[in-house]
């Protein structure tokens, strides 16, 4: 089982802990991952943290699909891990129809045909078996619709590939999962309770039997998002977890659709799940906040002194002796939480 730090969305203000990443790279930690939403885009972070860092990788966590075509997400692959000495991860993912309407101004469309042709793309230039030709429901290149000037021809990446690429997508629902196995080399989940492992790895599995390559745990790697608030007042921990977890389950999508709404209902919270959503849209935050059960926050995050966090920490590791989990991808770590964690783990 690997270790990860996730950097998550900027505030108001970019700053980027680059002393605890450097902390972590000298702990041995295997990733850190940047995000993005509708602020700071996640690639200008990558690069600034690769710059600075000499053996960790750094992935993205995600970059939103319809931010930038296939063929500008694989020449900044590329670029990256030239650059890097091969340490770039790339994530994918196609976020929701409220951001991918109202911020890029695009049509939501059909996310997972989106997500399997943009990756065939990504690989397809990578490769450089042919020049680049597609014709997809969404992606048709050489383009030849509405508006094209009939010029357009195959072409072939100037830049060969210098390393393997490993390819995450961000997916918690069934069928996201499923294509995740399908096509992707990871998945992150946005957390996991590690004794309910099936909820995420049963669907992954059904993807891996659809795949054209022999895939399976050994060489796929799930990569929850595990959130970290380590100290001595468990009930400041639990009060520093339940904004987040109200946050995406009340307010991340429309009231109809909202997968991390549904995501906690499949872990054991349904009624819980549409109390925090009703307070959370009537505007009632803090109520919604409250809503959100210890229990709930017990089973997807590490929090609370040491002793408790390490003994959190032995449910993911008797999961780690099946095989089937990858990489802890930690968020909200700091300096001393790295250390207890990389002692216990690595």
């Amino acid at each position: 089982m690997k270790l990860g730090i996730g950097l998550g969305y900027s505030p108001r203000k970019l700053k980027i802990p680059m002393e605890d990443i450097l902390f972590a790279e000298k702990m041995g930690f295997d990733s850190v991952w940047a995000a993005e939403s509708y602020g700071s885009d996640a690639v200008s972070v990558a690069s600034y943290v690769l710059a600075q860092t000499s053996k960790i990788k750094v992935g993205t966590a995600i970059m939103q699909m319809q931010a930038r075509t296939p063929a500008m997400t694989a020449m900044t692959a590329l670029s990256l891990n030239a650059l890097s000495n091969n340490r770039f991860l790339l994530g994918l993912g196609p976020s929701g129809p409220q951001v991918v309407e109202g911020w890029y101004g695009q049509a939501y469309g059909r996310p997972l045909t989106r997500t399997k042709e943009y990756i065939t793309i990504i690989r397809k230039i990578i490769d450089r078996e042919e020049a680049l030709e597609f014709d997809g429901h969404h992606y048709q290149i050489p383009f030849k619709g509405e508006g094209s000037s009939g010029l357009g021809k195959p072409l072939k990446s100037i830049l060969h590939s210098t390393g393997d690429l490993k390819i995450y997508t961000a997916s918690i629902t069934p069928a996201g999962l499923r294509c995740a196995g399908e096509v992707s080399d990871g998945v992150f989940p946005i957390w996991m309770n590690p004794e309910k492992f099936d909820i995420i790895g049963e669907h992954v599995e059904e993807g891996f039997a659809k795949s054209s390559e022999d895939k399976s745990f050994d060489n796929f790697d799930v990569a929850p998002f595990v959130p970290v608030a380590m100290g001595d007042n468990i009930d400041f921990c639990y009060m520093a977890m339940k904004p987040m977890f109200a946050l995406y389950i009340g307010g991340m999508g429309a009231k109809s659709k909202n997968f991390y709404n549904d995501y906690a209902k499949r872990l054991g919270y349904e009624e819980a799940a549409e109390k925090i959503q009703d307070l959370y849209l009537e505007g009632k935050k803090d109520e919604a906040a409250m809503a959100v059960p210890n229990e709930l926050v017990d089973e997807c995050t590490l929090i609370g002194p040491k002793e408790r966090i390490i003994e959190q920490l032995s449910h993911w590791k008797e999961l780690d002796k099946t095989g089937k989990i990858g990489t802890l991808v930690l968020g909200n770590v700091g300096q001393k939480a790295i250390e207890v964690i990389a002692n216990e783990v690595l």
